[in-house]
């Protein structure tokens, strides 16, 4: 028995390009100028039986302004980066260069005093493996950047340096069928619009 999960990106909260650890900030006017000229496009996802949203301010607005009314999952919540939360990964560096560097090197570790990449990793995809397996059941989750970046290297069974290697832009939407243990990635025709898809992008380093 298939399923199809549908993730959506948050729109921004924010102008610049650099995410936020566990950003827990609301959609700035730009962010729901996004959604305004999206929703056209991703209004049909609202159709979807089961529609989920990460904990966040700005993703619970991000569903609520496309017409999702979604549910929030606890599982969904964005790595728990301890000290470093509410940073860029730049302005961590800045403050904490060896421990940054230990935590890029290897998934395992917590220098922060949160969550590992390997934790997280495994919370998201516990969340996708028990997801309702009627045959032909339609998902859709508006979730944070990173989510959906873990929810790919799980389904994937992806080594967890690949976590690094997918670029989710807001309003994106990633799709994933299958059931526990047995995940494919999915890509649309035309029909997806521009939103669809991930781009890759190298593992961040100190310059």
């Amino acid at each position: 028995m298939a399923v199809r999960v549908t993730f959506v990106a948050t729109a921004r909260s924010s102008p610049g390009p650099a995410e936020r650890f566990e950003d827990d900030r609301p959609l700035d006017r730009a962010g729901w100028d996004d959604v305004r000229r999206a929703g056209g496009e991703l209004l049909p996802l609202a159709a979807a039986e089961l529609r989920y949203c990460s904990p966040t301010p700005r993703s619970r607005a991000t569903g609520d302004a496309l017409g999702f009314a979604p549910l929030a999952q606890l599982a969904l919540r964005d790595c728990d980066m301890g000290r470093w939360r509410g940073l860029t990964l730049g302005e961590a560096m800045a403050r904490e260069p060896e421990a940054v560097d230990a935590w890029l090197a290897d998934p395992r570790a917590t220098p922060h005093g949160g969550e590992s990449l390997l934790a997280f990793i495994g919370r998201v995809g516990g969340w996708l493996d028990t997801r309702p397996r009627e045959d032909g059941c339609r998902i859709v989750a508006v979730a944070e950047p990173s989510v959906i970046r873990a929810a790919l290297v799980y389904a994937l069974r992806a080594p967890a340096a690949t976590y690094w290697s997918f670029d989710v832009r807001p309003l994106s939407t990633t799709t994933v069928t299958g059931h526990a243990g047995r995940w494919h990635l999915r890509f649309d025709g035309p029909s997806g619009g521009p939103h669809a898809g991930s781009r890759a992008w190298a593992q961040p380093t100190r310059a």
